[in-house]
């Protein structure tokens, strides 16, 4: 399989001088398999850019999956240029919205509002079809099998796992380990905690023995002591999870939007630091707009 990050910044875009290295856009990582299958992890203003590249070899097929439907998630999906040319297919895969009582379909009605956005959905030329996902339940996309499960974020939010020719990844989308709500003297703290230690293996399993693992980073520890519940990962608890998990190749992303690339060298290596071991063998990176890595 082969990786292009095409939007590694979470929360807004944050384009400038002092975003060059990494990137400013939103999360979009294109997956490509053996059989040059085109898989497409969630919408942000990555999308874009990716989108445009894709005109070279058109008609395309491509399978977006949506890890939740905030929107540094999904707002690129309206200008993914594909969907205004006949002959294309876009599949759009994701979860069941409680919330809303609707599945991933919400995420272009909502966008394409007429008071929003000048083009409807009835309006554009390529195939629009929806895949509601339920988690824990493989699904094919091409050769692919691709799993979701659910993680932990403010929203339902699913991690996919993509198997393909005995290659495997793993994508966080946005998550927060889980953690205990209660105080260690509140009286539900001990039955809570055994709530947190089994969520917390069943995710560390889906993750298991990936090549690859792709995980929301966007805090330091010191940051994190203010943002607990906001539904993010640290550098560190995405280290410690790909290390428990046995995974081959770690990239952190979801980068804090202000956070410069100078700062983010600064940071990543403090975490690098902090979180040594000798004996690991797990490959630690920083997710680059652009970048490209196969395995």
């Amino acid at each position: 399989m082969k990786v292009r990050f095409w939007g590694v910044r979470g929360s807004i875009a944050s384009p400038g001088p002092k975003t060059v290295r990494y990137g400013g856009n939103t999360t979009c990582i294109e997956i490509r398999t053996d059989n040059n299958e085109l898989i497409i992890l969630d919408a942000g203003t990555g999308i874009f850019p990716l989108s445009q590249m894709l005109l070279a070899e058109l008609p395309v097929t491509a399978n977006v999956l949506i890890t939740h439907s905030h929107w540094d998630h999904i707002q690129g999906l309206p200008l993914f240029i594909p969907n205004f040319i006949p002959g294309n297919t876009l599949r759009l895969h994701g979860g069941f919205d409680p919330v809303s009582g609707k599945g991933i379909e919400q995420v272009m009605s909502v966008q394409l509002q007429y008071s929003y956005f000048p083009v409807r959905e009835a309006e554009m030329k390529a195939r629009i079809e929806y895949v509601t996902l339920t988690p824990e339940q493989s699904v094919k996309v091409g050769s692919a099998t691709v799993t979701p499960y659910l993680l932990n974020h403010p929203v339902i939010n699913f991690g996919y796992r993509i198997e393909c020719n005995g290659k495997s990844l793993f994508f966080t989308g946005d998550h927060e380990p889980p953690y205990n709500i209660y105080g260690t003297d509140d009286a539900g703290h001990d039955e809570y905690q055994v709530f947190v230690d089994e969520k917390t293996k069943s995710i560390e399993d889906a993750m298991r023995g990936v090549d690859v693992l792709i995980a929301d980073s966007s805090y330091t520890d010191a940051e994190y002591k203010t943002k607990q519940g906001w539904g993010h990962g640290t550098f560190s608890s995405s280290i410690h999870t790909a290390r428990t998990a046995g995974v081959k190749v770690l990239f952190c992303t979801h980068h804090e939007p202000t956070r410069s690339d100078d700062a983010l060298d600064i940071a990543f290596g403090d975490a690098l630091r902090d979180n040594a071991q000798a004996d690991s063998q797990l490959d630690i990176r920083i997710a680059r707009e652009g970048e490209s890595y196969e395995f």
